[in-house]
């Protein structure tokens, strides 16, 4: 099957490489230096419509920080008036009351990082002091709201409370909880060249990933692999163009056909099988998984 039959159901909105916070393993980056990029609000509507088009159910919104971003209400708007499931990804230090309103209006629904239960702990972290205050609170309030939210635990340093983490959470009341280990991307990789062996291999299937310049990838971690722009060409055409091809060419000759194996990073939905995933995903790939992310979050070290 090629590129341009293969359908697309997902989509991660990078809006923004700026972030409040500095974490050591950030794949994408980001930083307090960061910019909002190339695309503008109505180059976001306009990607957004035509991911509707070619049948997607869901969106992300990501960044950065995806609720610094200014015109994030409009976006999500857009989206939900378009017929997309929105979910936010965001480290929930900073939340204005009108975002508050967009999330309980349109059925948003939330994702977070949470790294110990421990307010310096978590703070070393992100290189935020304050952020796990602020984290904590917004989750309470998110949950006090009655909005949908996941939380997930990266394994970042060696002595990071990681089960005391989950147990916050759990305890909290926030329902799905997964947790995963720090990929060699970004500024966790080090210096080192990104490869595509570090991908999980399900990269590109039903799902694409578009960065704050308007660069399309096959997902938010395989940004070494840019396959066109939406600034230049339209989204169909690029999902199912000649460079698309190849990328996933290049996955499938690494990995093999299909995911042969995959421990998704809790900030990624459509990377099964392990789960919490959007509601369109109706398989996990690959189709035999023993271990959810839960169990193994929890039997990581505390």
């Amino acid at each position: 099957m090629s590129a341009a039959q293969k359908p697309l159901k997902f989509a991660w909105l990078e809006v923004t490489g700026f972030c409040n916070e500095h974490c050591d393993h950030c794949y994408a980056d980001s930083s307090p230096q960061g910019t909002h990029g190339a695309m503008t609000v109505k180059d976001w509507m306009r990607t957004i419509d035509q991911l509707a088009d070619m049948g997607a159910r869901d969106v992300q919104f990501i960044g950065g920080e995806p609720t610094l971003y200014p015109y994030l209400h409009e976006l999500i708007a857009h989206a939900h008036g378009a017929g997309l499931a929105v979910e936010v990804f965001s480290n929930m230090t900073y939340i204005r009351d009108r975002l508050w309103d967009a999330f309980q209006r349109y059925g948003v629904k939330l994702a977070t990082s949470y790294y110990s239960d421990s307010a310096h702990d978590h703070d070393a972290v992100t290189n935020l002091r304050g952020s796990h205050r602020r984290t904590r609170r917004n989750i309470e309030q998110a949950l006090s709201l009655g909005i949908p939210l996941r939380g997930g635990v990266v394994a970042v340093k060696p002595d990071q409370r990681v089960k005391r983490a989950v147990d916050d959470l759990v305890m909290l009341g926030v329902p799905e909880v997964g947790g995963d280990r720090t990929r060699a991307f970004g500024r966790a990789s080090k210096g080192a060249a990104p490869t595509i062996a570090d991908l999980c291999g399900h990269c590109g299937h039903e799902k694409c990933a578009i960065g704050p310049n308007g660069d399309v990838w096959p997902c938010v971690l395989g940004r070494f692999l840019t396959a066109g722009n939406v600034l230049e060409s339209p989204l169909s055409e690029i999902c199912g163009g000649t460079r698309m091809d190849k990328v996933l060419a290049g996955i499938t000759a690494v990995h093999g056909e299909g995911a042969q194996s995959c421990t998704p990073p809790q900030f990624l939905p459509m990377c099964g099988p392990c789960g919490p995933c959007v509601p369109s995903v109706g398989h996990c790939d690959p189709k035999e998984a023993g271990t959810s992310v839960e169990a193994a979050t929890i039997a990581a070290p505390a």
